[in-house]
């Protein structure tokens, strides 16, 4: 039985990541002073890592599946991420043949696809 699948992503400036991700609304769990564990759910998240290499970071993309996009578009634009956060882009929504997204890049360049799959 198989229980979660998660990813390692680098960060440019750990401590800025890090406090990018607690504003976005995601659970830290700090699994030492260089990694930590970030949730949405108990099984759905990531590790941070203060480690970057910036040909990895530039080309790591993640893609978080929610059930009402435009609520999770509203909410993140309510929090104002672009002005608090150096190089942090927010996208309006693409609609695609097999669903819709939109896109976040984070501090260090990350590639976040925020969509929901058509039925």
């Amino acid at each position: 039985m198989t229980k979660s699948i998660r990813s390692f992503i680098g960060a440019r400036e750990y401590q800025t990541s890090r406090k990018f991700y607690q504003a976005l609304g995601f659970e830290e769990v700090v699994i030492d002073p260089k990694m930590s564990y970030f949730r949405v759910t108990e099984t759905l998240g990531f590790y941070l890592q203060d480690y970057y290499v910036k040909d990895w970071v530039d080309n790591s993309m993640l893609f978080l599946e929610v059930d009402d996009l435009e609520e999770w578009l509203e909410k993140i634009r309510t929090l104002d991420l672009p002005s608090k956060f150096k190089g942090v882009r927010l996208s309006g929504i693409h609609i695609n043949d097999w669903g819709n997204e939109f896109f976040l890049h984070d501090p260090s360049g990350i590639l976040w696809h925020i969509g929901t799959f058509k039925k």
